[in-house]
């Protein structure tokens, strides 16, 4: 009876710990959605107020209205769709070369791609701006973009789901006169679906959210993402407004949720090795 009195409390002590780690991580966002839908008043009382007497949808547009709004959301999008494209045709065939072909100098353009995936951002970030700047492209999208089309942790990743493929399935196809752009196309892609979508969430959070890497790129609001059209906010409506902020930052947050609903399943699936049926 003591062996399960013990069990029972270790299991409510387990949900316990689960619990609060999970209000650790979900804390701020609720905190940033109650606050988006409050008054000014409200975000300026103490004890700060958790549930608006009525919700101000109205934030939601006053954020929007704060500066071009659509522009920045248009850039974000049009920077996160490029990279994620741009890096899908040049890490597939990557990751397939090294997974699947022997060649000269092999070992050493992987631990090449392993560095590179090592190396911050931030440290590259002064050469890129000045070769950008001599080439003009600072007024554009492309400095944006043009860093990121290779993704050194997407080749690492694929190459890895690549080797568990069996050779006797391309062997297969190549018999049947499959070129090795058709393999890649009918064998090698569906079968690592969870792995594509997997770098694909990883690779639109990094890029959606990134904050740093414009603000040194970027010199006028028409090539601006959304991420520094929220920081403006501040500039723009007041340190005070946290409403308007906050709303500024839900609407941030949003197609990143969406993202992750749509790919989450696939997320465990690309880090287990569940076999080729």
């Amino acid at each position: 009876m003591k062996t399960f009195d013990l069990k029972i409390v270790w299991t409510a002590l387990g949900y316990l710990l689960k619990a609060a780690v999970l209000m650790i991580f979900i804390f701020p966002f609720l905190w940033m959605i109650s606050t988006s839908l409050q008054t000014f008043r409200e975000t300026m009382t103490f004890p700060p107020t958790w549930i608006p007497d009525s919700p101000q949808w109205g934030n939601f547009a006053e954020a929007m209205n704060a500066g071009p709004f659509l522009t920045y959301f248009r850039n974000s999008v049009v920077v996160t769709g490029s990279i994620i494209v741009l890096q899908f045709l040049i890490m597939i065939p990557a990751a397939y070369a090294f997974a699947k072909y022997k060649f000269r100098g092999k070992t050493l353009l992987f631990g090449m791609i392993l560095l590179a995936f090592m190396i911050p951002g931030q440290v590259t970030f002064i050469p890129v701006y000045l070769m950008m700047a001599d080439w003009g492209l600072v007024k554009t999208l492309l400095p944006q973009i043009i860093p990121f089309v290779s993704n050194a942790f997407g080749i690492f990743l694929l190459r890895q789901y690549f080797m568990q493929i069996p050779e006797e399935i391309i062997e297969a196809a190549r018999l049947d006169n499959a070129s090795e752009f058709k393999i890649i196309r009918k064998v090698m892609i569906p079968m690592s679906k969870p792995a594509l979508a997997t770098i694909a969430l990883f690779s639109f959070v990094s890029h959606w959210n990134d904050y740093f890497w414009p603000l040194v790129m970027t010199d006028s609001a028409a090539v601006r993402p959304l991420t520094l059209g929220i920081a403006m906010l501040r500039e723009t409506e007041g340190i005070s407004n946290w409403h308007i902020i906050m709303a500024g930052n839900v609407i941030l947050v949003v197609p990143i949720l969406l993202v992750y609903l749509f790919c989450s399943k696939h997320i465990v699936k690309a880090f287990v090795y569940s076999g080729i049926k």
